[in-house]
């Protein structure tokens, strides 16, 4: 094989290294020398109790902030390189809601770039925001102010607008706070249908009830990197003690890790209320 060609295979087996990343505020270190990298066509988690670094995990990631050491490459490259391949779901509570937008708008900002942000729909990019709406069973809430909606048509709608951005990599912040057990169910299913297809998806996760059966992969987070790798290699007793100290919840959980049993995703009897 061509020595070119065969760095390209490697890098691309590969869509996120981070190496020796320092993240501070206020000159106080919140993350110290986390070194991983993820493979690609997953579905990854970053998990930990709060305050362990998560959020600002994604930040660094996506360029948001600046480490004080380390770096970040993104398939091989620079962010500055692949940012059009990388699409981002950040908290909702991190959103105007009040602001005067339609859904369909909304999802229209992921076929823009910053270099043609004033160019006109093709059909290309409506026919992408038409199948992203459908993905998500938004069709119907098209023309509404994303005000108007609930927290899971909301999550919804960014979502969709990640897929009309067509990107390779999907970052999503807590995706699931907020919204119903149906609906977290359903865009789960949409994630496993992505990944399926060859993207890799990477997720701010705060339910370890629910790691086991969501994720192929997984970062355990405590300020400092507890491990990162498969999930059957990283979900053990002594990470989760590390990482979540004696939360009564967690050492629950830890009985049914041990005696390798899987939770159902969801209890029975939820509807969903979001359409």
């Amino acid at each position: 094989m061509d020595e070119r060609k065969k760095i390209n295979t490697v890098s691309e087996s590969i869509s996120v290294e981070v190496h020796n990343l320092t993240v501070t505020y206020d000159k106080l270190p919140v993350l110290w020398e986390i070194d991983f990298h993820f493979p690609t066509q997953q579905i990854i988690g970053i998990v930990g109790q709060n305050g362990s670094g998560k959020t600002t995990l994604i930040k660094a990631i996506m360029g948001l902030m600046e480490g004080a050491s380390g770096n970040v490459k993104i398939f091989g490259k620079p962010l500055k390189d692949v940012r059009e391949r990388i699409a981002y779901v950040p908290q909702r509570s991190s959103v105007d809601w009040d602001f005067p937008i339609s859904v369909s708008e909304v999802v229209e900002m992921g076929r823009f770039r910053r270099a043609n942000l004033f160019r006109r729909l093709t059909l290309i990019d409506k026919e992408l925001i038409k199948n992203a709406l459908e993905k998500v069973n938004m069709t119907a809430f098209a023309d509404r102010q994303i005000a108007q909606l609930s927290g899971g048509q909301q999550q919804r709608v960014f979502i969709a607008r990640a897929l009309a951005q067509n990107a390779d990599l999907i970052v999503l912040d807590e995706p699931f706070i907020g919204v119903d057990a149906a609906t977290e169910e359903a865009i789960l299913k949409l994630l496993q249908q992505l990944r399926d297809e060859g993207k890799t998806i990477v997720m701010v996760h705060h339910d370890l009830n629910t790691v086991s059966t969501y994720f192929d992969y997984l970062v355990m987070l405590n300020t400092r990197q507890i491990a990162a790798g498969p999930i059957n290699e990283v979900l053990t007793e002594e990470n989760i003690k590390a990482a979540f100290g004696g939360q009564l919840n967690v050492l629950m959980k830890l009985q049914t890790i041990l005696k390798n049993e899987r939770l159902p995703i969801r209890e029975e009897g939820f509807e969903d209320k979001t359409n």
